[in-house]
């Protein structure tokens, strides 16, 4: 829970900032799939803490939306660090924090907390709608009023550019799903890692 409240104050913390120099559009803002991703995953998180406080069973859709956050949180550390290293005008701490700390945290959180479901692959699809919705408006947006969140899908970079970057983003979420289902298989205790039943 307090990871979850620490990344939403950090997006709100920062998003206060854009305001502050004039540009507070919400729809540039949270176009970004690293600050949406990060605001799923962290309402993810606290819906899950307080049910487990109030000793309630977390429901199987939220176990399958927390394995799905988890999943695109890999994809935005490495697509990030690897495409588009730098703070864009975000503050250093923050960068780091959205980019490297929080994937982290949630993928080890995802692979060492047991409370975790084991995911049927038969749900694995549900992995793509939403990056599907996030791509059409990103590419709509860069084709109409020209505001794209990264340059790699700049509509001036050509079709054979952004045909191969989002083919290359569909294999990464395909992988890092596959690497999240995967671990959902398996329970971590004493150091070792034994399959779940």
């Amino acid at each position: 829970m307090t990871s979850g409240a620490l990344i939403i104050a950090a997006l709100v913390y920062t998003y206060g900032l854009r305001i502050a120099v004039g540009d507070s559009s919400p729809f540039d803002y949270f176009g970004y799939f690293t600050n949406q991703t990060s605001l799923l995953a962290s309402i993810i998180m606290i819906v899950t803490g307080s049910l487990t406080l109030a000793g309630r069973t977390s429901p199987p859709v939220l176990g399958l939306w927390r394995g799905i956050a988890t999943a695109y949180l890999l994809v935005v550390a490495v697509i990030y660090n690897l495409l588009v290293p730098g703070t864009g005008s975000a503050p250093p701490w923050v960068s780091f924090l959205l980019h490297v700390v929080f994937p982290l945290y949630v993928a080890l959180d995802w692979l060492l907390v047991g409370d975790r479901p084991r995911l049927r692959w038969r749900s694995f699809w549900a992995l793509f709608p939403y990056p599907a919705v996030w791509l059409g408006v990103v590419l709509f947006r860069g084709a109409t009023d020209g505001w794209v969140p990264y340059g790699f899908l700049l509509p001036e970079r050509g079709a054979a550019s952004l045909i191969a970057h989002i083919i290359g983003l569909v294999l990464a979420v395909a992988v890092a799903g596959s690497l999240v289902w995967g671990m959902s298989r398996f329970r971590v205790t004493a150091g070792s890692a034994t399959r779940a039943t």
